[in-house]
């Protein structure tokens, strides 16, 4: 049971983690696409497209973090056991 509750402390700081440094990723990004487009505003529409790719490609780095976190909470083979006794099964 040691082993199932340090696997969710270490998910919810992994995915804690993970949403702080692509929250600050994509603020620095919105920045600089801001600055871009306020410098030559004729140029927005290829900014707009690269900020978007750019924006997907670091919230997949906090999806990937997100599916780490729910494996190491869900896929323990104790937590079966855990969750039988907390339901009565």
């Amino acid at each position: 049971m040691e082993f199932l509750v340090s696997s969710v402390w270490a998910a919810g700081i992994a995915i804690g983690i993970a949403a702080f440094g692509c929250g600050i990723g994509q603020g620095l990004g919105l920045n600089g696409a801001m600055n871009g487009i306020a410098r030559n505003p004729e140029a927005a529409g290829k900014i707009q497209v690269n900020l978007l790719i750019g924006l997907a490609m670091i919230e997949s780095l906090c999806i990937y973090a997100l599916v780490v976190a729910l494996i190491l909470m869900y896929a323990h083979p104790a937590l079966k056991g855990a969750i039988g006794a907390a339901f009565g099964h």
